[in-house]
């Protein structure tokens, strides 16, 4: 693994390893060691490196929201009265939990959401009751997604 200006190249073991533990998390240390043909102590140094540069942070666990009731998933963009509201409006945005990404974007919309709730109902009320409230949003736009066809990781 080499870092040249913040960007970090890896070798075919790095990806090795990468690809494995990509593919679940929970794959010990000892049997990726037996793939690669090298030592569990060495698969432990290389992935300190990786966390250490940045490239990987951590793992967790991923819930399926859809056991708990959650089915409704939306993405909601929201048009500020001026550029000065979005700090004040993501702090608020951090306060309501159903919302699971805030992006600042380019285009139609000054911040971008992706919004997880029970059903369309819980929806209605998140819009109106707390995310319309907030001091700076003049409008909002919501999609609703019918399901997600693609979820991954960018290639290793």
């Amino acid at each position: 693994m080499k870092s040249n200006n913040q960007v970090v190249e890896i070798d075919g073991i790095d990806k090795t390893i990468l690809r494995a533990l990509m593919e679940d998390a929970r794959t010990p240390v000892l049997e990726i060691a037996r793939q690669v043909g090298i030592s569990g102590a060495a698969i432990h140094q290389r992935l300190r490196k990786l966390e250490k540069s940045g490239l990987i942070s951590g793992s967790k666990f991923v819930i399926n929201p859809k056991v708990l009731g959650y089915t409704t998933m939306a993405f909601i963009g929201v048009y500020l009265d001026k550029a000065v509201s979005n700090p004040e409006a993501v702090r608020q945005l951090k306060k309501i939990p159903e919302v699971l990404e805030c992006h600042y974007t380019t285009g139609n919309w000054s911040i971008f959401v992706k919004i997880l709730c029970k059903d369309n109902s819980h929806l209605m009320y998140l819009l109106s009751k707390e995310i319309q409230s907030i001091t700076g949003v003049s409008r909002t736009e919501t999609f609703i997604s019918l399901e997600q066809q693609i979820d991954r990781q960018i290639k290793i």
